[in-house]
């Protein structure tokens, strides 16, 4: 499909909570097949925690790179009741916990996801946005040109 098609040829593309859980093979709620931008499935939380899971949480950097040095925290805005667990664990950018320890951020190259919502998280999920933004954006373009 075209958002597949877009992504696989370098566009940026950023998954948000459910769009994060997209990008992923297998979605275990209704045995249904994801985008397959990044391997691995999506399953539900355990069972000994309220679900959804709405709130403010802690989100901490595992790998250092775009998002900071390996240890840095931030909190986000989560509202979720199914988590990500990728074939690759390089792809975990950084990770929360909630019942089991998860991942909050995956990136691989410029597909981006994230388990929270960014644009509900203040000033660390404008940030983080502007990160992606920046992460992304092809070498030599400037902001406020024309549309793709």
């Amino acid at each position: 499909g075209p958002i597949r098609d877009a992504a696989e040829s370098g566009r940026p593309l950023m998954g948000i909570c459910l769009g994060m859980q997209l990008l992923f093979d297998h979605q275990e709620e209704g045995d249904s097949q994801g985008l397959g931008l990044i391997g691995g499935r999506v399953r539900s939380l355990e069972d000994n925690v309220k679900v959804p899971h709405m709130g403010w949480n802690q989100s901490r950097v595992v790998r250092p790179g775009p998002l900071g040095a390996a240890g840095d925290e931030r909190f986000y805005y989560f509202v979720h009741s199914y988590i990500v667990e990728p074939e690759d664990p390089d792809v975990v950018a950084a990770e929360a916990s909630y019942g089991t320890t998860f991942p909050s951020v995956v990136v691989r190259d410029n597909i981006w996801g994230t388990q929270f919502h960014p644009e509900k998280s203040g000033q660390d999920g404008l940030a983080l946005i502007d990160r992606f933004v920046a992460q992304t954006r092809p070498a030599g373009s400037v902001s406020g040109g024309e549309p793709a």
